[in-house]
């Protein structure tokens, strides 16, 4: 019997081969490394793929994986009215925002007060289109006369005309007064949270309520304004 000697250890065929001027070292742990002499590999690229400014030279990681940043969108430039809006509302007082708010919140109450809708007719301009076309309340139907009612402090007549706009009429005013307060004086009045599940549920009532009004019959037809 022959035996053969064993002269090298088997192993895949095509070996990589250093690039010329590559230093060959072999650290102190016994790790291979293929180094050049400013620790960067062949192609510029360092241990583990990576060159020496943190990136592979191809752009790409040894997983295939990106590692470079992808290029960001230019920002596109505002237009004039864009300018002139930020302009103003940079060089205007805190308050200012706060009070032209309440500018339009005076004049529907001014409006209501002054045009009186309980005695106004069904067809008077301005009027709701869907009640004027169809005969049937929206979901907004009898706001302005239950603000006038409110302001004229008669809450069960005002309720009768818009009972979800009298339930949320002291959550929306609290709100408006804690958000003005903290932009134009910096109040820090308790924060009032409205959940989403909240938001939703009212939502929905409202929807119901914008149903039955509708209905034609009792006891639903108390609700038709």
């Amino acid at each position: 019997m022959y035996r053969e000697r064993v002269t090298s250890a088997p192993g895949p065929v095509d070996q990589p081969q250093p690039a010329s001027g590559v230093v060959h070292t072999a650290p102190a742990d016994g790790t291979h490394s293929d180094l050049g002499p400013s620790g960067v590999g062949p192609g510029g690229v360092g241990p583990g793929g990576v060159g020496a400014g943190g990136f592979a030279s191809d752009g790409w990681g040894p997983q295939g994986w990106p590692t470079t940043p992808p290029a960001g969108y230019a920002t596109p430039e505002p237009d004039r009215l864009t300018r002139f809006v930020l302009r103003l509302y940079e060089r205007s007082p805190r308050w200012a925002v706060p009070l032209a708010a309440l500018g339009c919140v005076a004049v529907g109450m001014s409006y209501a007060l002054l045009s009186n809708p309980t005695h106004a007719d069904p067809d008077a301009a301005p009027t709701c289109l869907l009640k004027l076309t169809t005969g049937l309340d929206c979901p907004g139907c009898g706001g302005t006369r239950a603000l006038w009612y409110v302001l004229h402090g008669d809450l069960p007549a005002a309720a009768r005309h818009h009972f979800l706009f009298v339930f949320a009429l002291p959550f929306l005013a609290y709100l408006f007064v804690a958000w003005a307060g903290n932009q134009a004086f910096g109040w820090r009045l308790p924060e009032l949270r409205i959940s989403s599940k909240v938001i939703t549920g009212f939502l929905g009532a409202w929807l119901a309520f914008s149903v039955l009004r509708n209905l034609p019959w009792a006891p639903f037809t108390s609700l038709y304004v």
